[in-house]
């Protein structure tokens, strides 16, 4: 039972319900207890956000987990009870000064200093950038950046473009936040906040595990066709695909080159996906809501055209605002962690979520141009140790390759990487589509406890399974 929406938890369904527990005074803190508990239960309580006392704007960290928000420096409240609050966990900010805590009460309460789905929504939307005013002058240094480029690039020499996109890539400096190529600290969040309500509840916290039937972790490729040499070498890419049984998302761009409806033809032929890559791949997609609209029509026709359902945007370039206006079911225009793009930045997050009611899927890996023509990477091990690491975690795998590029360390990457998973047995190999409905059913579902044991209600009840306690997220594999 909560007073207020407890973000992470509807991410994860676990499984409660929002009531109004205390005068409308109270609004500035949330409280979550187990059901049926008395009022003098143990509660986890949490700051929410316009709190009006001071508070600490940027990079943060407790308990391990590295994330970024807004963090209450006021000590907690008293309760209506003898008894005592203690500093269990040190808040630090980014160079590890003490900047709050998080507080335990001598009869179990905990009290957090944020609101986790500030947080959560604080990472997924990557608007830690303008938390901190030298961020937010650097942010917009570097859009200007980007759109100078993308404004000279039709004109420039392909050499000429390799070199200002690794003057880019280096004009960051050191990446910062979040951390590259993997960043955990939302995930990291997600457990230790299972494990804390567990310990307020006294019993473990079920949730629904975010993939179906049996499966541990899912596996997703996909290919952006940027140019019309990219569209004659998709064997390059599929290939190896079917040899191996592997199903794989190419997307198209409508107004850049002629796509043959034998090409679209021959894809869903081979149970593959059709995706739309921006109209004309200039950089200009989502420069503004004015641009969108006068581009629109046209991608939506070229979707309704090769019955596409989902959409990348050229360069991953990406606005919160103007993506569920596309229309699509599912975007991948988001990285988990990527300092080297020219957007840089990162959702922070290795499992989809919903943009609106627009199912995002994080790319996971590093791009294969960015790694090895931009950074200049000569084998498969970056892609190799992150996607193992994503696999342990139960995360989404979901790679973008081009067949522009497949090329030298490129193509022998590829083929390392499709080589190490095959025969997999614990991985869902699926389409972008195909999660996004999955996505979709677990969020409209809910667990119930029926004769001592949980179970799943709703559309995705046949293939859902509960996990119970965070370690469950981390299992071991097989």
């Amino acid at each position: 039972m909560a007073s207020h929406p407890f973000g992470p938890f509807d991410h994860l369904r676990v499984p409660y319900e929002v009531r109004t527990t205390g005068p409308r005074s109270q609004d500035h803190v949330g409280r979550l207890r187990r059901d049926g508990a008395g009022p003098d239960a143990p509660s986890l309580l949490w700051v929410r956000p316009g709190t009006r006392s001071g508070h600490h704007a940027g990079v943060f960290e407790v308990a391990g987990c590295r994330l970024a928000g807004r963090v209450s420096t006021a000590e907690p409240e008293p309760l209506p009870h003898d008894g005592t609050w203690r500093r269990a966990w040190p808040v630090t900010d980014g160079e590890a000064h003490v900047v709050s805590a998080v507080w335990r009460h001598d009869r179990g309460d905990v009290w957090l200093p944020f609101d986790p789905g500030a947080v959560m929504h604080c990472l997924w939307s990557e608007r830690y950038h303008g938390l901190r005013a030298g961020t937010r002058a650097l942010s917009a240094r570097r859009h200007l950046a980007v759109r100078g480029y993308y404004a000279v690039r039709p004109a420039l020499p392909r050499q000429v473009q390799l070199v200002l996109r690794r003057r880019l890539a280096s004009s960051g400096g050191k990446p910062g936040f979040p951390d590259w190529p993997l960043h955990t600290g939302l995930h990291d969040l997600y457990d230790w906040l299972l494990a804390v309500a567990g310990e307020v509840a006294c019993e473990p916290v079920p949730w629904i595990r975010p993939w179906p039937d049996e499966a541990q972790w899912c596996f997703v490729l996909t290919h952006d066709v940027e140019t019309e040499e990219g569209l004659r070498s998709l064997g390059s890419l599929r290939g190896p695909e079917v040899e191996r049984g592997y199903r794989s998302a190419w997307n198209l761009v409508p107004e850049r080159y002629d796509t043959p409806p034998a090409v679209v033809a021959d894809l869903d032929a081979q149970g593959c996906e059709v995706g739309v890559h921006g109209l004309r791949h200039d950089g200009r997609d989502l420069a503004s809501g004015r641009a969108l609209a006068k581009r629109l029509p046209a991608i939506r026709a070229a979707a309704e055209r090769w019955g596409a359902s989902g959409f990348r945007s050229p360069a991953t370039q990406r606005s919160w605002s103007l993506m569920p206006r596309l229309g699509f079911d599912h975007d991948s225009s988001y990285t988990d962690t990527d300092p080297y793009e020219p957007q840089p930045g990162g959702c922070c997050s290795y499992l989809p979520f919903f943009i609106d009611d627009l199912v995002e899927l994080p790319i996971t890996l590093p791009q294969d141009h960015t790694l090895f023509s931009i950074l200049g990477h000569e084998d498969s091990s970056l892609w190799l140790d992150k996607a193992r690491e994503l696999r342990r975690r139960g995360g989404m795998v979901l790679v973008l390759s081009h067949p522009d590029y497949a090329h030298g360390a490129a193509a022998r990457a590829w083929l390392d990487l499709l080589e190490e998973f095959h025969s997999d047995t614990t991985m869902w190999q699926a389409l972008p589509r195909e999660v996004a409905s999955w996505w979709r059913e677990r969020a409209g579902s809910r667990l119930v406890e029926q004769e001592g044991e949980w179970r799943v209600v709703g559309p995705a009840a046949g293939r859902a399974r509960v996990a119970l306690g965070a370690v469950e997220q981390r299992g071991s594999r097989t």
